[in-house]
């Protein structure tokens, strides 16, 4: 089933260096790691057949101790030439191999078929014979002779998503996994954003991982390891700081860079044909079938992910089929960091607990542990949502015009209305134009008692427009005592694709069917019902808690500069005049946390 020779010559002449950077661990000190201390060596290109004539390509890194180890394995459809280099890339989300070999495990990296080294040919992504061999790629670690048979899973969005698919066939060597911003449902959650498609973010995604460069791309293992020892080093600590604030910049670079001719044809599917789940390019994902799951896993969300990798950590928490005390949710802070270095430490005592038996503290750990805004520490639950919390509806009522600052109460006010300009992204407007017309309502409560919002967030309007089809973003933020502003959470949705998809809603998201459109009756009213990503924060006194509303994701702009990622959106379809209508039936229900909690201070 192999093709392997041994490593050559050159390929461990320089270990790599590991690299740890990002949030470590949630709010805890583990016990004594399992193992330690074991440095790392490379098998370089190690081909596992999957079908006949067709095998893929793997760097398999084991500790430089000869023995039989645990196989942490991340598979995605990146290639694999730059994951053990440390270098800022967006699709460097494996973790780094130094980390987890000097733990005692060997570290297997990777690559789909059609991708770099591997055989067969290119197809859309995460589709069913990926999983398939996926799960042949577990079974073949488990038989090596630097495998002890037991293989957990773990790597970062691409490298999340793929855990679950593949853990629902079960693989017998699969002990468990630790999935980090990941998704459940691939047509909402990664094609659509609330109704729309996704332009800005496949044109950067496609634009700088699939292209021809990055099919041919081959870095030796002496090269990666020599540009480790610079990219893992402490200097990194000053020049991060300096390229993340020129990372819009750099994307935008990225976008414009062409795609193999297979990508291209997969991004025009996606914008022009794939406006349904039957004409969709993309596999459904495993939301709906989450019960066949059974073994022990940790989800992991980021905060700051704000129209991508939101509510899968929660479906999959919710729904999956593992048992209740071996599901572990953890809602980290809002990050943005390259390459993805987080959370291995976290993962580490996980394994160690899972396939070493490690009496480390693992098991006893809260199911949900949450990154709290406002004080800046880990507080943690039995349950999400918080069996503690209670529902907190605040109606936003009108100040007056629509340029105006307007209020949160805590009781509906008397009916009226509020209006604000739709106008598509990048269209012409003449000179002065916002002078004239403002393009969102702004809503505040000003703070009077301490009191922390933690759980599922959901904005109820009633809405017309003066067209039949338009586009309604919404975000919430905090206001400092100090006047600066953080922002909180978004959501957003499509006023002709409405409908409620209740079979696929979960306790955290209300999933929106918008296969049907139903087109608006200008200046008839509407009800839009949909859900913003959870922010767990605890507000104080002076302070004020923001809810914006617009019909342009850049209009309540946050960039990765600030720890958030968040993409542009081709919206809304038209020149519109949009109407909010106040009243009982607008208002954000947010949920209010109890004192049945325990804190992590870190």
């Amino acid at each position: 089933m192999t093709k392997n020779g041994k490593p050559g010559f050159w390929d461990n002449l320089i270990a790599p260096k590991g690299g740890l950077f990002g949030a470590q661990l949630a709010g805890w000190t583990p016990g004594p790691a399992a193992r330690s201390g074991l440095g790392c060596r490379v098998l370089a290109d190690q081909m596992i057949e999957v079908a006949p004539s067709i095998a893929l390509a793997a760097d398999v890194y084991v500790p430089r101790t000869e023995g039989r180890w645990p196989a942490v394995i991340a598979f995605s459809a990146y290639s694999k030439e730059l994951q053990a280099a440390g270098v800022p890339a967006g699709n460097n989300e494996s973790g780094s191999p130094p980390v987890f070999t000097d733990r005692g495990y060997a570290h297997v990296i990777v690559t789909r078929r059609g991708m770099g080294r591997s055989g067969g040919e290119d197809a859309v992504y995460l589709n069913d014979t990926d999983v398939e061999d996926h799960a042949r790629v577990i079974q073949w670690a488990a038989a090596q002779p630097w495998c002890d048979g037991q293989v957990v899973l773990f790597g970062t969005s691409y490298y999340g998503l793929t855990q679950p698919q593949v853990a629902r066939l079960r693989p017998l060597a699969l002990k468990g996994f630790f999935t980090n911003e990941m998704c459940t449902d691939f047509f909402r959650h990664i094609a659509m954003f609330g109704g729309a498609p996704q332009p800005d973010f496949f044109a950067l995604w496609m634009g700088a991982n699939f292209t021809p460069l990055q099919f041919r791309l081959h870095l030796p293992p002496l090269l990666r390891a020599v540009v480790s020892h610079i990219t893992n080093s402490a200097l990194k600590h000053l020049w991060w700081p300096q390229l993340k604030k020129r990372m819009t910049r750099i994307m935008r670079t990225f976008e414009r860079q062409v795609p193999t001719p297979q990508a291209r044809k997969l991004f025009a599917g996606l914008m022009l044909d794939g406006k349904t789940r039957e004409t969709s390019v993309l596999p459904a994902g495993p939301s709906g079938a989450l019960g066949d799951i059974e073994v022990p896993f940790v989800v992991v969300q980021n905060a700051g992910y704000l129209n991508l990798h939101q509510f899968g950590a929660y479906d999959l928490f919710e729904n999956a089929g593992t048992p209740r005390d071996k599901r572990w949710l953890i809602i980290g802070p809002a990050t943005y960091d390259l390459p993805v270095y987080a959370w291995q430490l976290e993962a580490l005592a996980f394994f160690d607990h899972l396939v070493y038996g490690a009496d480390n503290g693992y098991a006893a750990q809260p199911r949900v542990r949450y990154w709290t805004e406002g004080t800046k520490d880990y507080r943690s639950a039995s349950d999400w949502p918080l069996p503690s919390s209670s529902p907190l509806r605040l109606y936003p009522a009108s100040n007056g015009a629509g340029a105006a600052t307007h209020r949160l109460d805590r009781a509906p006010g008397t009916a009226g209305t509020n209006r604000w300009a739709a106008v598509p992204l990048g269209a012409i407007v003449t000179a002065g134009f916002d002078e004239v017309e403002n393009q969102r309502l702004t809503f505040e409560l000003p703070v009077e008692e301490e009191m922390e919002l933690t759980g599922p967030i959901t904005l109820c309007l009633s809405f017309s427009s003066n067209e039949i089809d338009s586009y309604v973003v919404a975000r919430t933020g905090l206001i400092a005592a100090d006047g600066g502003y953080q922002i909180l959470s978004m959501g957003a949705i499509r006023p002709a694709c409405r409908r409620i998809d209740a079979a696929r809603s979960t306790l955290t998201e209300v999933a929106i069917d918008i296969d049907v459109p139903e087109p608006l009756v200008p200046g008839v009213p509407v009800t839009l019902r949909f859900s913003l990503t959870p922010q767990p924060v605890v507000l104080k006194p002076g302070e004020r808690l923001v809810l914006d509303i617009a019909s342009r994701t850049d209009l309540l702009r946050s960039d990765v500069s600030h720890g958030h990622a968040q993409f542009d959106m081709q919206v809304p379809p038209y020149y519109a005049r949009n109407t909010l209508h106040y009243g009982p039936d607008t208002y954000i229900e947010l949920a209010r946390a109890g004192e049945a909690r325990s804190d992590f201070h870190v």
